[in-house]
């Protein structure tokens, strides 16, 4: 792994994770989250802030990467509840079957390699009655700026960790067998190839 991947692309992605836009998408939905939450891609603890303690028990974070987790430990120590690791990717989870009340998922299926794998794992490990909370960039619905998605994608990956500009989110939480029961979507600030959200709640 290179300089560049090392050292420079963890701090320009994590900046560009807690930029305002997409601090205001965190807070409409990681506030929802109840009992023993599961978060996919916890990075360094951007949505730590908003959950809230006194529906929150614990947080097992999955995050693979040791120098992004690290970068939380602020964020950690200020929380009212445990904040626990899981040196994984999402595709492979090892925890028990309906084991978390709540899995929070935000800015992650844009990178994890096999995203439906990713969330049948979800879909596994979250209780019958619990929700999948997911925010994410995605497909854009004007076909001129989804075209340019596809455009800049080979290029974007490589310079953005894997990121893809404009996978199809709810597509993918179909494919995997989730029940979308709330989701909402539109553009925020910023450039149009990157700024197509969705956010909502599924259940397994």
């Amino acid at each position: 792994m290179g300089f560049y991947s090392r050292h420079i692309l963890p701090f320009c992605l994590d900046k560009a994770c807690g930029i305002g836009p997409i601090e205001k998408q965190r807070a409409k939905i990681v506030p929802q989250a109840k009992g023993r939450v599961v978060e996919i891609g916890i990075g360094s603890g951007h949505n730590l802030p908003f959950y809230k303690s006194e529906q929150v028990s614990s947080v097992i974070g999955v995050e693979p990467d040791e120098c992004i987790w690290k970068r939380s430990q602020s964020r950690r120590k200020a929380c009212a509840f445990p904040v626990t690791r899981l040196g994984l990717s999402g595709v492979s989870i090892p925890l028990e079957d309906r084991s978390a009340d709540t899995v929070v998922v935000t800015y992650s299926l844009c990178t994890i390699p096999n995203p439906v794998l990713a969330l049948r794992e979800m879909k596994r490990i979250v209780k019958a009655d619990g929700q999948i909370l997911f925010c994410e960039h995605g497909q854009a619905p004007d076909p001129g700026v989804h075209t340019w998605q596809k455009r800049i994608d080979p290029v974007w990956k490589k310079i953005a960790g894997g990121c893809h500009s404009g996978r199809d989110i709810p597509a993918l939480l179909r494919e995997a067998n989730l029940s979308i029961t709330q989701m909402e979507e539109m553009y925020t600030p910023g450039p149009k190839v990157l700024s197509y959200n969705y956010w909502g709640a599924a259940m397994p």
